[in-house]
C-alpha cells in the first residue's frame, strides 16, 4: 500500500454545511504493545497486538491461515505490497489480513500463488481496503476477490477530508500515528526484514476501526448510499487490469522536447528494445534504462558506442553493457522509410480543452458552463469535484451533447460514461441547463 504526500487540512471551522466532517470525538486506548501517549499529539502504533506474524509461505502454513479466518467474524482487511519502481509486473509481492477472532495473517505469494481456499472463506465477508483500486487487480491474480467491500480512501474522499492518505486518516479519526517509510521499499526481496514486516501488519492493523469511523460520517452526512454505489462499482471493475494503450512509448517522459518523426522513431524503437530487456528480468524500465537516456539518445542519435556512453543515464555499468542494443535500436530506427515513421495519433472523443475556444467556440462556452456546475455542486456537498462525476465525461457531453438535450438524453448520456446514479441526481437538471445552448445573437 502506498500513501500520499501530506496536504494541509482545511480548517475545520472554515467549513459550511451539513457535509463538512466531525472531527474524532475521542481517542481510542492504545493497542499496540508499548505504545504511549504523548502529550497532546497522537499514539504512535510500533507493533500489532499480537506481535508481528512471520509469512505464511507453505501449504499447511496457509491451511492455518484459512482455518483462523474462516473462524473469524465481521470485516476483513486487506492490503497487498507490490514492488512499484523494482519490477516491471505489478503482482503482488506480501498480502496481509485482518479479522476479527482471526489476529493479523502476512501471506507470501511467492510460493503460494493461488490463494483460492483463503478467498472461499472470506468471499462473502466485507472486504475492508485502503486505495482498492490499487491493489484489486493484483489481489485477483491470486484468486481473491470481493463480492463487497469498503474503500477507506474514497470514503474519505466522499465524506470531505483532504488528507486521504492511510496514515493521515488514522491519526485523525482514530488518534494513531502510523509510520510510511518503507511504502517504497523493494518488496520483491527476500528475506522480509522484520521491521518491514511489522509496517506491513500495522498497516491492516486499524483498517477496520478506520471503516467504522468512516462509515459513521458517511451516515452522518447522508452520504452512505453514495458509497454504497461506488464500492459496488469497484467490485464490478476494480479487479480488470489496466487497458493497453496503443502506443505506451509516447507516455515516455520528456518525449515533448522530441521534434520530428525520425527522432520519435528512435524513441519508439529504444522504448520497445527496453521493454523487451525489462520484460525479461522482471525489472522495472526506468531501472534498465531511465527516459531521460531514452530522450537524449533521440535527440542526438549516437552512432556509436564511445558517442552514446558520454550521453546522461548512460553512465550506469548495467546500461553500459547494454550499448550494442540501444546502437541496434538507434540503427533500427535510422533505416526506417518514410512511410513506416510514426504519425500523429488518432484522438478518440474531444480535442484537448484549451483547443475548444479555437475549434468550436459555442462547444468552447457550453464546457466553461458545465465545470462551473460541477464545481458549485461538488462545494455545495463537500465533495472533490472529480469524485462528483469524471472529468472526462464531462468534456465528452459538454463536446457532444445529445441531439434533444433534457434530464432523460443526459442522464443517459452519463450512464453511458458510467456514471453512478447518485452523480446523476446531484447534477440534474443543472447540467441539463449548461449544456443548452443560449439562441445566437442577431
Amino acid at each position: 500500500m502506498t500513501d500520499e504526500p501530506p496536504q494541509r487540512r482545511r480548517a475545520a471551522e472554515s467549513r459550511t454545511g451539513i457535509d463538512a466532517p466531525h472531527p474524532p470525538s475521542a481517542r481510542p486506548e492504545p493497542v499496540a504493545e508499548g505504545a504511549e501517549p504523548t502529550a497532546d499529539g497522537p499514539v504512535p502504533l510500533t507493533a500489532p497486538r499480537e506481535g508481528t506474524p512471520q509469512p505464511a509461505a507453505t501449504s499447511g502454513e496457509l491451511d492455518e491461515v484459512v482455518a483462523r479466518f474462516a473462524a473469524g467474524t465481521g470485516p476483513v482487511a486487506l492490503d497487498a505490497e507490490r514492488a512499484s519502481g523494482y519490477r516491471y509486473s505489478q503482482r503482488a509481492y506480501l498480502v496481509q489480513l485482518r479479522r476479527a477472532g482471526s489476529g493479523t495473517a502476512l501471506i507470501d505469494p511467492l510460493p503460494l500463488p493461488d490463494l483460492t481456499p483463503l478467498d472461499l472463506v472470506i468471499g462473502e465477508a466485507e472486504w475492508v481496503l485502503h486505495a482498492a483500486s490499487q491493489d484489486l487487480p493484483c489481489l485477483a491474480e491470486l484468486g481473491l476477490r470481493p463480492r463487497r467491500l469498503f474503500d477507506t480512501e474514497l470514503a474519505a474522499r466522499l465524506a470531505g477530508f483532504e488528507r486521504v492518505g492511510l496514515a493521515a486518516l488514522t491519526e485523525q479519526l482514530l488518534g494513531f500515528s502510523l509510520e510510511k517509510h518503507h511504502s517504497a521499499a523493494d518488496w520483491s526481496s527476500r528475506p522480509l526484514p522484520e521491521s518491514w514486516l511489522t509496517y506491513a501488519a500495522l498497516d491492516v492493523e486499524m483498517l477496520v476501526d478506520l471503516r467504522d469511523a468512516l462509515d459513521e460520517e458517511l451516515a452522518r452526512q447522508g452520504k452512505s448510499g453514495w458509497a454504497a454505489e461506488e464500492f459496488a462499482a469497484l467490485v464490478r471493475t476494480g479487479a480488470r487490469p489496466p487497458k493497453v494503450r496503443a502506443e505506451p512509448w509516447r507516455r515516455t517522459s520528456g518525449i515533448h522536447r522530441v521534434r520530428g518523426a525520425r527522432a520519435q522513431a528512435r524513441v519508439r524503437s529504444l522504448w520497445y528494445a527496453r521493454d523487451q530487456i525489462a520484460a525479461r528480468r522482471d525489472a522495472a524500465p526506468g531501472r534498465v534504462l531511465p527516459d531521460s537516456a531514452i530522450v537524449a539518445a533521440a535527440e542526438l542519435d549516437p552512432k556509436d558506442e564511445k558517442t552514446l556512453l558520454t550521453l546522461p543515464g548512460f553512465g550506469g555499468r548495467s546500461v553500459r553493457r547494454l550499448a550494442r542494443t540501444w546502437l541496434a535500436a538507434l540503427d533500427d530506427a535510422r533505416q526506417l522509410a518514410d512511410d513506416a515513421l510514426p504519425v500523429a495519433p488518432t484522438v478518440e472523443g474531444p480535442p484537448p480543452p484549451h483547443r475548444w475556444a479555437e475549434r468550436d467556440p459555442v462547444a468552447a462556452a457550453r464546457l466553461a458552463r458545465c465545470r462551473e456546475v460541477v464545481v458549485r455542486i461538488a462545494a455545495t456537498h463537500n465533495l472533490p469535484p472529480e469524485n462528483l462525476i469524471a472529468p472526462d465525461s464531462i468534456r465528452r457531453v459538454a463536446w457532444v451533447p445529445p441531439e434533444e438535450v433534457t434530464d432523460v438524453t443526459v442522464a443517459e448520456t452519463l450512464r453511458g460514461f458510467n456514471a453512478r446514479e447518485w452523480q446523476i441526481s446531484l447534477l440534474l437538471p443543472a447540467l441539463t441547463e449548461s449544456l443548452t445552448d443560449p439562441p445566437p445573437t442577431p
